[in-house]
């Protein structure tokens, strides 16, 4: 599978996160994966015991047949289907990530059928008038809410998957600060991005970034953390191709790259806490 750069526009248009979650239709059965009469409730991090084996060929194969079909008259009847191939696994894929997270004593929390993003996009204000989104992504996080700083996010698509962590658009003030601790510490943030590089987690470019150096960190100009104080947002990655997004170890394969990316994390999380 060819490297796709993670940019800032496209995580915005993958992440939706401006819109209320509205995909819990009354009396939705829970999909066949997590229907296990056994299974019991359980701590915060996980609200059910799941058993994630593999994002099924189907799912991928549903995925491509809306993109096709992309209107409420073919999916609306094939909401189940989208329930059982597509959500039903990413729900168990995060309830698993986040048990095996627990175990290992890494800083990730959430609900799994909180963290999945809803399939309808948000057409309000856009020319592009397509109702669903032709991929399925999940969002974890220290705090358990999708916009804290520092996620990890989880993407599934027929023309890509990828596992990505970082931290996208802070808040301006934290997105100042940011800049301000590269600055005074370029060293430490070089190593950074050295560390993600040998991880296989290399920060991304990013497309929105300033075309100027912003107000501020104009002593950065022709040092090799100029780039990097353009950013708006530090986004980690890495391309998962079909063989590891349909095996069983895939929980583990995204801890590992959340583990590769904690020194951006770490580095991140250190401003946010100052």
């Amino acid at each position: 599978m060819p490297e796709r750069s993670l940019t800032a526009a496209r995580l915005i248009a993958i992440l939706d996160l401006w819109q209320p979650r509205q995909d819990q239709p009354i009396g939705r059965s829970r999909p066949a994966q997590l229907r296990d009469s056994s299974m019991t409730a359980q701590p915060a991090s996980t609200s059910a015991a799941a058993n994630f084996t593999g994002f099924p060929s189907e799912g991928l194969r549903f995925l491509r047949d809306l993109a096709d079909n992309n209107n409420p008259d073919w999916f609306k009847p094939r909401r189940g289907d989208y329930d059982a191939l597509v959500r039903g696994p990413m729900v168990a894929l995060v309830a698993d990530v986040l048990t095996l997270a627990a175990e290992r004593r890494l800083p990730l929390t959430g609900e799994p059928e909180q963290a999945v993003f809803r399939i309808h996009r948000d057409i309000r204000f856009s020319r592009d008038k397509r109702p669903y989104k032709t991929h399925c992504g999940a969002s974890l996080s220290r705090t358990g809410k999708k916009l804290a700083p520092g996620l990890l996010y989880i993407h599934i698509e027929p023309a890509g998957c990828f596992v990505a962590a970082g931290f996208w658009h802070p808040e301006p003030p934290l997105l100042h600060r940011l800049r301000q601790r590269i600055l005074t510490d370029p060293d430490r943030f070089l190593h950074v991005v050295r560390a993600l590089d040998r991880g296989g987690m290399p920060i991304g470019p990013d497309d929105e970034a300033t075309k100027r150096l912003p107000r501020g960190c104009e002593p950065g100009q022709g040092t090799e953390v100029e780039p990097f104080l353009k950013h708006r947002s530090f986004i980690a990655r890495r391309s998962l191709d079909e063989a590891e997004t349909g095996s069983p170890g895939l929980p583990a394969l995204l801890l590992d790259c959340f583990a590769a990316a904690r020194p951006l994390l770490d580095f991140g999380w250190d401003v946010a806490d100052a």
